[in-house]
């Protein structure tokens, strides 16, 4: 049984949210926890948050189990709207700043017996 949580419009580059995304991809859920907590990116919060969404709704929806037994079967960090800016430059020109947004999808897999993470 698959269990989902997504979270969206995240006012962080995609790109920096890939770097601590990345690092969890196939771990159990524990150890996918600590890794976070170890890591001194910006981008932490909000996927350790997401992570632990993914794992009340998958416990919601089979009570019997523990978050030793599921691991982070997918994340995916895709890019969301821009928002556009400028910044005044010389001689009246001006620059465009972009804002990056991004949309953060993680989806927790049951373990199976056979399986070691």
């Amino acid at each position: 049984m698959d269990a989902n949580a997504q979270l969206n419009y995240l006012r962080m580059s995609p790109r920096k949210v890939r770097l601590a995304a990345t690092l969890i991809k196939g771990m159990s859920v524990p150890r996918a926890e600590i890794e976070l907590k170890a890591l001194s990116k910006r981008a932490v919060s909000p996927i350790l948050k997401l992570l632990r969404s993914a794992l009340s709704n998958a416990r919601r929806n089979d009570a019997e189990t523990s978050a030793g037994s599921y691991y982070v079967r997918s994340i995916s960090v895709n890019p969301g709207p821009t928002l556009k800016r400028s910044r005044p430059r010389a001689r009246g020109r001006a620059s465009m700043i972009r804002k990056r947004t991004s949309h953060i999808k993680i989806v927790l897999g049951r373990i199976d017996d056979g399986r070691k993470l």
